[in-house]
């Protein structure tokens, strides 16, 4: 299993933000800048991370994006639960009622059980434990 790109970049978004938390806005051309990201593809990272209630835009000329919640407060699950709606380790683990053999399969209990885990790991790690660890 690998994570999308969308959640790798998310993430150091996110952790260039919790960087500057408390510091006020920070345009997106320089998180561009500090994660040798596009600017294009950062915005289209911003709309659903804004949506999820974890960023805010400030706009005028000291304008940008700010952590609208202290960076202890937003996991990297929640980040990736966010821009992935989900991830699962197999199609059936989310939608059983998509496969004919899913109340009979003998592995789709470890697929779940493994996403499970995942989630349960990325659920207790905070952008502020990631930042204290650098």
């Amino acid at each position: 299993m690998k994570l999308s790109t969308r959640s790798r970049y998310g993430t150091r978004l996110m952790l260039d933000l919790a960087r500057h938390y408390g510091k006020g806005p920070i345009q997106i051309g320089e998180i561009a800048k500090h994660e040798a990201i596009s600017v294009k593809y950062l915005e289209q990272l911003i709309i659903p991370l804004k949506k999820g209630g974890f960023i805010r835009s400030v706009r005028g000329p000291k304008g940008g994006h700010e952590l609208a919640v202290p960076p202890g407060k937003i996991t990297i699950g929640g980040i990736v639960q966010v821009l992935e709606g989900g991830i699962h380790l197999s199609d059936c683990v989310q939608h059983p009622e998509k496969c004919t053999r899913s109340r009979t399969c003998l592995t789709r209990d470890i697929w779940k059980d493994a996403t499970d885990a995942m989630y349960d790991k990325l659920e207790s790690v905070t952008l502020a434990m990631v930042l204290d660890r650098g």
